[in-house]
This record gives structure tokens, sequence and C-alpha cells, in this order.
């Protein structure tokens, strides 16, 4: 039996006026390990986040909302190929020494692939982590345009790195060698992001910002954002690596001060929000613009970073790694003026993997031979009609191996998977912190959700589960 759940549907008369418009430019805006209550629209209290909370106001802010799954490389592959965990081709973060990780193979139909179809030009600003520089997956390779970042995730850590990428060059910066701390990444990449916006200006894009923030290692410029939290906070000092071996060998550099750079990190993801709102605004595109802000996946507890003290996971129990709820669910807002209602709370329910039907219907084109989503596009849009869908399915490969699957209002995780399995229900609607296993109460439903867990996925010899 399929979970009837209520969207809203999209007028003909709407569809009309999209069609009779040139084509919507997309902004998508990715953070990095941002939890769900990181952003004080989705409750922060510590600090406040208010070009994220206006872009909120003038959109709707969802509080359903999942990442692909609970990490990097498989999220984001999640995202871009409209599948799920137990179908993408990447299922976990695997590094490919000395730069990069698994790539996404040949023939991978990617959200670029799709715009660049539909007549955009396509750009990436941030960190990729989905193939190594000449490979497969490498992003000049999927369907970009243009890109500048990282290639590889782990060098991503790495904010005053020797070097990233410009489409295939690399861009050096001697003067960040031996430690040093000189030219930080994510600014100049928020630069190039800008520019794009502006040389793009007069023709339809697709803008996707996988930005590194507020990842580990926490560090920040010392400029007025950091000095304005510095001992605002009581603080336990991180001790790290020597930051010359950091990358090298592995670890992070220390911080005196990791609450202060978490909230500085944050505040600089808002800062750059809304630069790119007002970019959107100076170029005249903003009214014909969607944009979504998200993250990849829960809050991390490295490096010095402290979920616990900001609250970073709202209500919901889980950090990165895990797949509870404060691992996996994820603040998503999505804002178009004059087509998406302002100032609403909503808690439809959608995953990443939904984004991919989303985009084929803005774009109007047939949707993709393999595919887990759902258009949510009538979501977005505010009429209520009803749509089906069966479940969502997650699964990670660290830690014994992991599983999730959310059927409705019901959740069943297969934990330790590796090590002999054990299982946990929940039931969200009434127990979202998930403090309450009935595992034991409800044999039926575990019955019936374990089998739907076990026809989930596809076994993949590059990613064995069991």
């Amino acid at each position: 039996m399929k979970t009837k759940i209520i969207t809203a549907g999209l007028s003909v008369a709407a569809l009309a006026s999209l069609e009779a418009q040139q084509k919507p430019n997309v902004v998508f805006i990715i953070a990095d390990d941002l939890g769900y209550g990181d952003l004080s629209c989705y409750g922060q209290d510590k600090f406040q986040t208010p070009h994220i909370d206006r872009l909120a106001l003038n959109g709707v802010r969802y509080t359903r909302s999942y990442s692909g799954t609970t990490v990097s490389a498989p999220s984001r592959a999640s995202l871009i190929t409209g599948l799920h965990t137990g179908h993408t081709p990447i299922r976990g973060n695997k590094e490919v020494r000395p730069e990069g990780q698994a790539p996404l193979p040949a023939g991978t139909f990617t959200l670029f692939h799709l715009f660049k179809n539909a007549g955009y030009t396509t750009g990436a600003f941030g960190k990729w982590g989905l193939g190594y520089p000449g490979s497969t997956g490498d992003p000049m390779n999927q369907g970009l345009d243009r890109f500048f970042g990282y290639n590889c995730q782990r060098m991503a850590h790495n904010y005053y790195p020797p070097y990233i990428w410009s489409n295939h060059s690399k861009v050096m910066f001697p003067e960040n060698a031996d430690g040093k701390s000189v030219t930080y990444s994510q600014d100049l990449i928020q630069k190039e992001a800008l520019t794009f916006i502006e040389q793009q200006k007069e023709e339809s894009f697709f803008l996707f910002v996988p930005m590194l923030l507020p990842h580990a290692e926490l560090i920040v410029p010392e400029d007025s954002i950091i000095q304005k939290f510095r001992g605002t906070f009581p603080e336990t000092p991180y001790k790290g690596v020597d930051p010359r071996t950091a990358f090298t060998k592995g670890g992070y550099r220390s911080q005196e001060h990791p609450r202060a750079t978490h909230v500085a990190m944050v505040t600089r993801i808002d800062e750059y929000v809304g630069q790119i709102v007002e970019k959107l605004k100076e170029t005249g595109i903003y009214e014909n613009t969607l944009i979504i802000f998200t993250s990849d996946n829960g809050p991390h507890r490295e490096g010095g970073g402290d979920p616990d003290f900001f609250n970073s996971n709202g209500i919901y129990r889980g950090y990165k790694r895990d797949l509870y709820e404060g691992a996996i669910r994820v603040p998503t807002i999505i804002s178009w003026p004059g087509k998406v209602p302002a100032g609403k709370a909503s808690d439809y329910p959608f995953a990443f993997w939904d984004y991919m039907a989303t985009f084929t219907a803005l774009t109007g084109q047939e949707a993709p031979e393999h595919s887990d989503g759902i258009n949510i596009l009538p979501a977005i849009f505010g009429d209520a009609v009803e749509t089906e869908r069966d479940y969502f399915y997650f699964e990670f490969h660290e830690m014994g191996g992991r599983q999730a699957i959310i059927q409705g209002d019901w959740k069943l995780l297969h934990l330790d998977i590796r090590e002999g399995g054990r299982y946990e229900l929940y039931n969200i609607a009434s127990d979202p912190s998930e403090n309450h296993n009935l595992i034991d109460l409800f044999p039926e439903k575990l019955a019936a959700l374990k089998e739907k867990m076990g026809g989930a996925r596809v076994d993949d010899p590059d990613w064995p589960l069991f």
C-alpha cells in the first residue's frame, strides 16, 4: 500500500505562464555539514542568519526535507543523478590518491546534462568530490560549462590550499605554502560564482554552489566577522596537528576558538547568500530565478565542532554519519518571487533525488529513463493535489554499514550490518526525536518495512553493504 501525501498542484495557467517567459534561472546553494538547527529561521538562538532568514521570508521553509544520505559524496551523487543511495553509482566516500574520489561512470546522466539539454549554461563553484581530475567523474566530463573549486573533498578541508581548479587548470596559491593563511579559498570561489551570474545574465543558467563551509577544519580569515564573535562563547581549545602536514598526513590544525569560528563560518555562508541575491537583483534577473538553499547532511563533530552546544540538529537525534533524522533531515528554503508562496513553512516531505524529476518538469523535458524521484514542482508552487510516494531509502557504508527506510510516519533503521545487524523502529510523527524504539511492539510493521528495505537497493560490487 502506497502512502498518500498531500502536495501542491500547478495549474495549467501557471504552466502556460512559465512557458511564455524566458526559461527561469536556477541557483542551487548547498552548505557542507550545516545542521538543521544552525539557522535562526530554524530555531538557532545563539546567533543570527539574517540573509538566509530573509530568503525564507520570501519563499517556503521546509521542515521535512531530506539530503541524499549522511556524508558528502553519496549525498551529492544522489542529488545530481536523481537516484537514492540504493541505486546511485557513488554510495560512499571512497578516496583515490593522490587527489579525488571514486568517479561517476561514463554515461551518467546528471542535472548538468539535463539543464544543458534545455539550453542552459551550467556552472559549479565549490566542492566536487565525484571523480578525480581527468576521470569520467571530472566535473568537466559531467555536463558543466564552468567549474571553479576543489575537485577533491578531502583537500577541501583546507581553506588555505596550495591550489584549486578552474575547469581543467590549476590556480596556484604559492602564498599559502608551509601552512600560511593568506588566500582563503571560499572567498575566491564566491567571487567567481558572482562573476558567473554577471556574465550569464542575458542567458538562462543553472548555478550550483556547493560551499565548503562550515565543514572542518574550523578556520576563517582574521576579519570583522570572527572579531565580532571571539570571546562571546565559552571555549575549549581544539588541539590539532601542524598545518603544514594536516592535508598530507591527515587531521586538522589547532583552533583556540572553535565555537566562535563555527559561528563565523555560518555567518560567512549567510553573507554569501546575501551577496548572491543582491547580484541577481543588480543584474535584473532576480524575479526570474528559482533559488534553493540546503545542506548535504547533518552537523559534524570534527576539528573542534560542537553541535550539542549550538543545538545544531534541533530536536532531532543524530549527527553526520548517522541515519537518524538529525543526520539526514536538512534545512531547505525555496524562493522564487511571484511564483513560490512567500513566508510559509511546509512539512511536505521530499529528498535530494526528487530534484531531477522536478527540474525535468521545470525545463519541459521528458523524464530520465531511470529515476527514483518525483516531481515536487507542484508542491513548490502551492495548489493542493494528491500524489503518491512509496518510501524514502538511505544507506551508508562506513561504521559497519547502515540502512534506513521511511514509509509515511514509520522509519526502520538497520545498523551494524556487517557485525550481524540490529533493527530500530520509530514513529517519527509521534516521536520525531527517535527516543522510543518500537521494535517489540509492532512486529507486523517491522516485517513489512524489512521486506521493503530488502527490495530498495540494487547490489553493486563496488559498494558491498553486507
